[in-house]
């Protein structure tokens, strides 16, 4: 039932963390907000940076059940794949303004739309900060190889065909064409040609 719940607290997570970036509810909510709407993303990503400490607190009080012996290789593997993940997510957002990511500088982002980023990691795959958590969340699983981890790691995989599918309609719907022939050019996740 633990893991169950887990599973749960995840898809909650997800589902609100895409729910609230559709650019629908984003509207709406400005419409609410007014002026104070530039400080939306700070809420956003509170209440995601607040989920995801509810989470982790409650998988740190699920007693660990291993699927198998934790071993040396197993061990370095998972630390190999978790430390090429952070490095990926962390060029992935080389570029842009973390701060302004965050939530930290306030503005609108329905009325101020960065340029449509192809460089850098972005011209072998449209999305390489999922790309990156793939990999943290298996290096994860390998180190740590618990019932917990796995429900981590397949969460993750449960959501990423969701949360890719209605970030890039959002993408479609700010940079129409450009982005179109960005989708037919470059893959998703995994690179499958030199650029």
């Amino acid at each position: 039932m633990s893991y169950l719940l887990l599973f749960v607290g995840w898809g909650v997570f997800y589902a609100s963390h895409t729910y609230l970036a559709k650019l629908t509810v984003k509207r709406t909510i400005k419409s609410r907000m007014g002026t104070a709407y530039r400080w939306y993303r700070l809420l956003y990503s509170g209440l995601s940076v607040f989920l995801l400490f509810i989470i982790m607190l409650y998988a740190g009080s699920i007693p660990p059940v291993y699927l198998w012996a934790i071993s040396p290789s197993s061990t370095y593997l998972g630390y190999m794949l978790a430390t090429f993940g952070t490095i990926l997510a962390v060029k992935a957002l080389k570029g842009m303004s973390v701060s302004r990511f965050v939530g930290l500088t306030p503005s609108d982002d329905l009325a101020n739309h960065d340029t449509l980023k192809v460089d850098g990691l972005y011209r072998w795959m449209r999305h390489p900060l999922y790309a990156g958590l793939i990999l943290i969340f298996l290096g994860y699983f390998l180190y740590l190889p618990t019932w917990s981890s796995l429900v981590h790691l397949m969460a993750l995989f449960s959501y990423l065909p969701f949360g890719i599918h209605y970030e890039e309609k959002k993408l479609l719907e700010i940079y129409g064409t450009s982005y179109r022939e960005y989708q037919r050019q470059v893959p998703a996740l995994f690179p499958t040609k030199k650029p």
